[in-house]
This record gives C-alpha cells, structure tokens and sequence, in this order.
C-alpha cells in the first residue's frame, strides 16, 4: 500500500488516496488533513477506504506534501556525509566533526510544500555555483503528534560551492527554488518492518549515459530516527505534519557537478523510485510560485 496524492486525467484538483499498485482509492480530505489524526487513526482510516476508484495508470501522482507541511532535514547523520562536509569546507571542517558526534543533531528547514517538486518533475542548480549534487535520502512523514507513520524518498538538492564557503550558508545551499523533490508517494510505516535495513540507490543519467552511481543503506545511520524526530518537535509545531528528511550516505566525490538535463533516480527498499530532471537556475522553476497547475 502506499498513500498517494493526485490529479485523476481528467481532474483538475488534488486528492489524496491509497494505491495497491493498479488502482487508487481516494480517501476525504488532503494529506495535510490526514496527519493531523493519530497513527492508529490514520491506519483504520487507509485500511478501511472506500471512495471512488481510479485506475492507477490515469492518474498524474503529486508531491506528497500540501497545506501548511513543511520539509526539514538532518545533516551529518552518515560518516560519508561528514567526511563529504570536512571536504569541501577545510576552514571550518571541525564543525561537521562536531555535529557527527554531538547529542544535538543537525537540522534545518528545507522547503514549504509549495516548492517541493514530485516523481517525474524537475529539480534545479543554482545558477551561481559551481558544484551541485542530489543527495538521496530517506523522508520521515510525520504527524502533528510527532509519530511516523510513513516514509518517502527525498531529493535534498546541495550546492557544494556555497556550503563549502561557510556553514553560515548552508539555508542558500539547501533552500531555494527547485532545490527539493519528494516521493513519488507515502510508504505507510505499519508496512515497513525495520526502517534501518533499507538499500538506497543513486544513479545519475547524462546523454542516455550513466554519469554516476552509488548504493548504500540506512543501515549505516548514525543517529536514531526516533531521536531525530524529538529534536525537531522539541521547539516547534506542525499542524499539517512534515517530511524529515534524515541525511545522505550518498555523495559523489568532488570534482562532479550536476549539469542540466542530467536525470536523477533516486531508490529507496520498500518504498519507491523518485526521478528529476535538472534544470538550471530559477526561472525554469518559475512554474512553481505560479497559480494554476493543481500542486
């Protein structure tokens, strides 16, 4: 089963249901709406839907995020995403030794729903860096009540360039216009026996031509997900839930940069495939600060 947002062929508003793979069945109210319930709650309210039905081929699948949810990330929560940091960052390399072996974890906000782009759609580079990469990662949904209960895959766009100036520009590396991916849909966390035993795959097409290739687990987490969630909600609030984001074990080695038209897919065990095509710089995302096209 998975939770899906979408646009029926001939609709023209988003809805959200649970797909078996060939069809959809729609559930009542959106996705934001469904995580204000407990987990128990929202597990009844899957297993038991009963709205219309969609073939699941004559749907276009959306974003797993609407409403008020936002996207956060963690950083530095693999050894390769810290000695990546110390890498690019040799002034200030001490900070990401830190943060690896702090209590406190590393977490930033990454987008509004909004900007969040889904299976199939584009992401973007900066126009003003030099070095720009995808880093694949396993998404947390949460709930208001701070429980998981689903996951996705999550494409935490990064320039390289602008982080490895300074840590202080680490929200204009990961936050910008184009600069996160979500889904293609909702792993329900009822139906993923061990969150930390999932196979992640990052490949990276150019010209039909495989550019770069990786595969890891999140098995090599060095922080809990359950502690990284605590963190988030320790100070804050999200009445529409969110996605967390929780770090990358994948990350090519300098000097490779993303170029536009490359494809990026991004596999995740147990819960999906996530594809993009990039684009570079802003306007070629304009599209998404615009009324009019169902998000």
């Amino acid at each position: 089963m998975h939770i899906v947002r979408f646009v029926p062929t001939a609709g023209d508003r988003p809805l959200v249901g649970v797909s078996d793979g060939s069809t959809v069945t729609e559930l009542t109210g959106g996705l934001g709406e469904l995580l204000r319930l407990p987990a128990a709650e929202l597990r009844d309210r899957c297993l038991a839907a009963a709205g219309p039905r969609h073939d699941a081929t004559a749907v276009r699948v959306l974003p797993p995020a609407d409403g008020r949810m936002e996207v956060w990330a963690a950083g530095v929560t693999y050894r390769r995403s810290r000695e990546a940091r110390m890498t690019e960052s040799e002034r200030s390399a001490d900070v990401y030794e830190q943060v690896y072996d702090a209590e406190r974890p590393e977490l930033f906000f990454k987008s509004a729903a909004w900007r969040v782009t889904g299976a199939g759609e584009h992401v973007a580079i900066r126009a003003d860096s030099a070095i720009d990469v995808p880093e694949p990662e396993l998404g947390l949904v949460l709930n208001r009540h701070a429980e998981i209960v689903g996951y996705t895959v999550v494409n935490d766009m990064s320039s390289r360039t602008i982080e490895g100036e300074n840590p202080l520009y680490l929200p204009q590396a990961k936050t910008y216009l184009g600069g996160c991916a979500a889904g293609p849909a909702v792993r329900p966390a009822w139906e993923v026996p061990d969150p930390y035993t999932l196979d992640i795959e990052l490949t990276i097409r150019r010209d039909g031509d495989v550019a770069w290739a990786g595969r890891a687990s999140t098995g090599q987490l060095h922080r809990r997900l359950d502690d990284l969630v605590g963190y988030l909600f320790r100070a804050d609030a999200f009445p529409d839930g969110a996605i967390l984001a929780t770090g990358t074990c994948l990350v090519p080695e300098l000097p490779f940069t993303l170029a536009g038209g490359d494809e990026i897919a991004i596999t995740i065990a147990e819960i999906g495939t996530l594809t993009s095509t990039v684009v570079v710089g802003r306007d070629p995302m304009a599209w998404l600060a615009e009324d009019g096209a169902p998000r």
